[in-house]
């Protein structure tokens, strides 16, 4: 068995600050609580930026840049930009970060998709930001576009240009036949990592079949030089992370992801979450994945060649 990878998705765009104090914004505490991740035992931080003053996601570089060379001055962890960014952002906005900073790792979203956040404005609360309220309830009209042009674009100016290699997140099955239209045209190197998303509204549920099925078709699709990890939204996260870990599969847990360490405990931090998962990994007898090992495994670049 060949070790496994934690990735931990520190912030995301997704959960706004009404929903958990200890849900990371400003650039202290997103530092803080990925380098705790990190010496937890994640080999990957997955990272967003917010807005430090009303913590909404930003894509601005100097909201990175107040936190990412401390991250890389404190831990050897992967660190690995979203090019998602917020689905209500353009993707000049998602990129400016990515371009200035060359990080060794990118997510991808491997396709346009609805991305319906209203239900989690149903809950009563009290907002901490007036933007947060419209932000998820006028979801219900929000499309994430990542077209095949844009998807080109940005496999050509992370991977080509850049040496980034790529978390292709794909979100439904058609994102699978998205991915294998891009080995086709000769723009992703091998070996291929695939984070398969479930539980947004738009794409997968949380279905241990579901992640059967894709095995199946990436083995069908990609042969062998592949590797798949598994983030599932909210309660479906420590379920589908084990199935995936039984399949041979990584794992992504994170307050991007999740709030909870148990039903109706907040989890405090998300270093938290990387020693629920590497225990329970362990006790399944995985070896867990150093930074260098995820490096080896992926073909990275090495923390040194990029711009943080």
């Amino acid at each position: 068995m060949s070790k496994t990878i934690i990735t931990c998705a520190v912030t995301g765009s997704i959960h706004t600050p009404s929903m958990s104090p200890y849900l990371p914004y400003t650039p202290e505490d997103i530092a803080a609580q990925a380098i705790c991740a990190a010496r937890a035992g994640a080999a990957i931080l997955h990272l967003h930026a917010r807005d430090p003053e009303n913590g909404r996601p930003s894509g601005d570089p100097k909201h990175y840049g107040a936190f990412l060379p401390k991250i890389a001055a404190e831990c050897d962890a992967v660190i690995n930009l979203t090019t998602g960014g917020s689905a209500v952002m353009t993707l000049e906005d998602r990129l400016r970060a990515p371009l200035r900073f060359a990080p060794e790792m990118c997510s991808l979203n491997m396709g346009t998709m609805n991305f319906a956040l209203y239900p989690m404005a149903e809950k009563p609360r009290q907002w901490h930001f007036d933007w947060e309220e419209p932000f998820l309830k006028e979801s219900d009209d929000l499309v994430f576009k990542n077209t095949p042009r844009d998807i080109a674009g940005v496999l050509q100016q992370m991977g080509e240009e850049r040496d980034a290699r790529f978390e292709f997140e794909c979100y439904d099955i058609g994102h699978l036949y998205m991915l294998r239209h891009f080995v086709d045209r000769g723009l992703v190197r091998k070996p291929i990592f695939i984070q398969f998303v479930f539980g947004v509204l738009g794409g997968m549920g949380p279905d241990p079949e579901t992640l059967d099925h894709l095995i199946a078709l990436a083995d069908k699709l990609l042969g062998r030089d592949y590797m798949f990890s598994v983030l599932a939204a909210g309660r479906h996260q420590i379920p589908m992370a084990t199935h995936a870990a039984r399949r041979g599969g990584h794992v992504r847990v994170g307050l991007e992801d999740n709030l909870f360490i148990t039903k109706g405990q907040l989890a405090t931090n998300n270093a938290e979450q990387v020693d629920q998962v590497r225990t329970l990994l362990e006790e399944m007898g995985h070896d867990i994945a150093t930074p260098d090992d995820a490096r080896a495994m992926l073909g990275l670049k090495g923390a040194g060649k990029t711009g943080i």
